[in-house]
């Protein structure tokens, strides 16, 4: 054990923390916290195994490296990263935490079908789609997401794989995705959302969403905005899985606790900033918004503040 503990200090060079909206209050009586109670997605059908189990020899030193990746992707594949994100920022716990779409759920439910991109997705497929639009690779350093065939996508691979051993292939697992969350009969308001945001999130996201960065490039708090974030082709900015997430997962430290509407009107108010371009798009933001957001609950390509969303640009860091 002491040696693996070792072997993973020596890969990860930094911890990177989940998206934090910290919430100092409770629920107000005024509002019910419906469909949720507060650690019940903590709670799931399977448990993935612990880092004391990481075998010998080269699986475990892919593991490790997977892990590694995922948790610090700016560090550990930095060419194929255009902003401040990481995969364990959105799949919280290093793709452990059920509730958060946890990567030892994902794994036996890939090869599926998706309509994003109206194909049969392997994992690799979306890993790929991952780093194109939650790590932006259009601004990274090579402009493009990792090739396929990569020893990245191998690494990752082998970590999911490891996560899920025991995990039943082809069935819905307790915990796995982000929960359900009903729209309120109130819908969605930025307006309502944003003293949320500057009362419960931006003392650790920034006043401008930009979240804290340390020297090295670790990300401590993503930002949730602006160049440095998902852009608009990322899950991330569709206001429901933002609400679903925020609802089930945060205040990282008492989960759930927020009431419905309050995570609506937050992921509304984040996901109604502008963030890097889509990738998809080649015509004009109109167009885009017809062919790749038909039905979805976004801001792209909606009138705020008198500006056009989805108008941001996509240079390289």
């Amino acid at each position: 054990m002491a040696r693996i503990i070792g072997r993973i200090a020596l890969v990860i060079s930094g911890a990177v923390l989940a998206i934090v909206l910290v919430v100092v209050g409770v629920s107000r009586s005024d509002q019910a916290t419906t469909a949720f109670e507060a650690g019940a997605v903590t709670a799931a059908g399977f448990s993935p195994p612990e880092e004391s189990e990481i075998p010998e020899g080269p699986l475990g030193d892919a593991i490790i490296r997977g892990k590694a990746i995922f948790d610090n992707p700016g560090v550990n594949a930095a060419a194929y990263v255009g902003n401040s994100m990481a995969c364990s920022n959105c799949h919280l716990d290093s793709g452990r935490r059920a509730g958060s779409s946890p990567m030892w759920a994902a794994w036996g439910n890939y090869p599926q079908y998706r309509n994003k991109n109206k194909s049969i997705n392997t994992m690799e497929d979306r890993i790929m789609g991952c780093f194109r639009y939650s790590m932006n690779a259009p601004a990274s350093a090579s402009g493009v997401p990792p090739p396929a065939g990569s020893d990245i996508y191998r690494d990752l691979q082998t970590y999911f794989h490891w996560l899920a051993t025991g995990a039943p292939t082809g069935k819905d697992v307790v915990g796995s995705g982000y929960p359900a969350l009903e729209m309120t009969s109130a819908g969605y308001d930025p307006q309502r959302g944003a003293p949320l945001y500057d009362q419960y999130c931006s003392g650790c996201h920034g006043p401008e969403g930009q979240g804290a960065i340390k020297p090295d490039g670790t990300v401590v708090y993503p930002p949730l905005w602006g160049k440095e974030s998902y852009n608009w082709g990322a899950g991330m900015a569709r206001v429901d899985l933002a609400a679903r997430f925020i609802k089930a997962n945060m205040p990282f430290d008492n989960p759930g606790t927020l009431t419905s509407q309050d995570a609506w009107d937050i992921a509304a108010f984040v996901d109604s900033q502008e963030r890097p371009r889509d990738p998809r798009q080649t015509g004009s933001i109109e167009d885009n918004a017809k062919r790749s957001f038909a039905g979805q609950e976004t801001f792209y390509g909606k009138i705020v503040d008198g500006h056009q969303l989805g108008s941001g640009g996509n240079d390289a860091r």
